[in-house]
């Protein structure tokens, strides 16, 4: 049973959390320390070197060869359903969006399972807790945070590769009025003018209907060659495969280069929340998704994530304390990680900023809600 103690050990492990958040917030909206320009920069710090180094730097520590393959199984299972019925709501529904289906993804299925999750669980559920939830952030950094990636290098670059299209099929006048915008922004490209309007309002299906769209070899070449030169790509199958042959064989990383990692990726979570903080200053609202998406978000979060892990753990017939931490910590507040791709790519920032400023104030009440009624219902 959950206690005051333990209790408190969240508590104390979340609150560094807001204090980089705050901090952030404070930076813009009290000191006016940063611009526009300032904040971007950190944020692609932070996705392009650290983020990469905390990920290396955990899978590394994982044991691969004694992990819990049923739990990993249902884990994969349940995330797979979810993105094929992303996938065909995306490309056959009419109000399907890309955009939207990488944003859902990320509010069901990507959870704060190293900060929050780990000292929750293991008051929770003891040593049990403790190697589940290792093994959740293991594939969720491998495997789930490469496909996130994935699909948004895919969405960048059809958005590229479709602002060429446009640029082909303007009219002459069309293009002198672009140099001429060109002109009073500052030099900016029409390329990339064409893509602050694609993300901000593009259709596919008329794109399509009006023979825009790019073919699709030619774009997922795109999306390799660019996903090649990102050090996000690779740093989780390093540390997967470092894991696999130091556990194997016994080996030790030399105490130079860990530490040389270990001085990066400790700073992955304080900078990722020092940056929602940036975002949010730059905002008029501080909850600028508007309470519909809000409630949105949170349904996804605490409903939606953890019901379909349930049923995914109920299909492969996983039973007694597993089952219940598969259930529960599909309820973890928001991954921080996902808002730094969120701001990188331009996909509804505010929605997973809001989800992790609300989410993690909510969460802990929920999740020893989702602790009782499962006792209640599975009784050890």
């Amino acid at each position: 049973m959950i206690g005051w103690d333990d209790v408190y050990k969240v508590v104390a492990t979340m609150a560094p959390l807001y204090v980089a958040m705050v901090l952030g917030y404070g930076s813009i909206r009290w000191w006016n320390m940063f611009k526009p320009d300032h904040c971007d920069a950190i944020n692609r710090f932070n996705c392009f070197f650290v983020i990469p180094f905390f990920n290396f730097h955990f899978i590394s520590q994982v044991h691969p060869y004694r992990m819990n393959y049923s739990f990993l199984a249902s884990d994969i299972v349940t995330k797979s359903v979810v993105i094929v019925a992303l996938a065909l709501w995306a490309n056959f529904a009419k109000s399907g969006s890309l955009d939207w289906s990488l944003t859902t993804f990320s509010l069901s299925s990507m959870n704060n399972t190293l900060v929050v999750g780990v000292p929750l669980m293991q008051a929770m559920y003891g040593p049990l807790g403790y190697d589940i939830l290792l093994q959740a952030a293991a594939i969720q950094l491998s495997l789930w945070l490469t496909f996130l990636l994935f699909g948004c290098e895919f969405r960048r670059t059809r958005l590229i590769q479709m602002s060429s299209l446009l640029n082909n099929n303007t009219t002459t006048r069309a293009a002198e009025n672009t140099n001429n915008n060109n002109h009073n922004n500052g030099g900016v490209s029409s390329i990339e003018m064409d893509i602050v309007g694609l993300e901000r309002g593009y259709n596919p299906a008329a794109a399509v209907a009006a023979g825009n769209s790019p073919s699709l070899k030619p774009l997922i070449k795109a999306v390799f060659i660019k996903l090649s030169k990102n050090p996000n790509s690779y740093a989780c199958f390093l540390g997967l495969v470092w894991a696999l042959i130091s556990n194997r064989w016994n080996f030790h990383m030399p105490c130079i280069l860990e530490d040389s990692i270990l001085i990066m990726s400790k700073a992955g979570s304080g900078v990722a929340m020092f940056t929602t903080g940036l975002f949010m200053a730059s905002q008029e609202k501080i909850i600028s998704c508007g309470p519909v998406l809000t409630v949105y978000g949170l349904v996804l979060r605490f409903v939606v994530g953890p019901a379909t892990t349930a049923m995914g753990a109920a299909l492969l017939r996983l039973h007694g304390e597993v089952f219940k931490i598969a259930t529960v910590q599909a309820a973890l507040p928001q991954a921080v990680t996902s808002f730094v791709y969120a701001k990188e790519y331009g996909i509804h920032a505010d929605v997973l900023s809001t989800s992790i400023i609300i989410g993690t104030f909510v969460s802990l009440p929920v999740l020893i809600g989702f602790y009782a009624v499962l006792d209640l219902l599975y009784p050890s």
